[in-house]
């Protein structure tokens, strides 16, 4: 069996867990749905968020709100990991390799599309406010709002933001440190 779109919800669970698993730290829906239906094909769209439905309703994965705020967050459970590791081999070899190395090559860049939130709305003045922030799964570690002059601005801001939060974030805590 190639990794792809399965009608079969046990294995799709599986699947679900195995991803949480790899991933080693909480995810948004968004970021479950992306990696898995939209850039993968692993599970269909549909499928997914049943899927995840029934994983959290089934005690294996729990939801949890950050506390900075922002979008519910999921992870496995023990019952979780208990379970994937019980019946991990009902995934075939050939999809858990894909996955792994997948995740292997897109961890960060979902950690930081995830963690490194960077967005803008329009003043009444016609300026625009920034807010960037760099969120954890129990706080938010960054949160800087500033006012610059064009949407232009704005929008290369929260364009660059996941490549430059940690050079910044660093910056910063040195600046203040010393």
């Amino acid at each position: 069996m190639q990794a792809g779109i399965t009608q079969d919800s046990t294995l799709n669970k599986l699947i679900l867990l195995f991803v949480l698993d790899k991933m080693e730290t909480a995810l948004t829906e968004a970021t479950i749905l992306d990696l898995c239906s939209y850039k993968n094909n692993w599970i269909d769209f549909t499928n997914c968020k049943q899927t995840l439905y029934d994983v959290v309703q089934n005690g294996f994965v729990y939801k949890s709100v950050p506390m900075g705020g922002g979008a519910e967050l999921f992870d496995l459970t023990a019952e979780g990991r208990w379970c994937l590791k019980n019946f991990y081999a009902r995934i075939p070899s050939s999809v858990r390799q894909i996955i792994a190395d997948d995740i292997k090559k897109k961890r960060i860049e979902y950690r930081r599309r995830q963690d490194y939130i960077a967005t803008y709305e329009k003043c009444p003045d016609g300026s625009y406010d920034v807010i960037l922030k760099i969120v954890e799964p129990t706080k938010t570690t960054l949160e800087i709002k500033f006012n610059v002059m064009t949407r232009n601005i704005a929008k290369y801001i929260e364009r660059t933001w996941q490549d430059k939060a940690p050079a910044v974030y660093g910056k910063i805590s040195d600046t203040l440190i010393d």
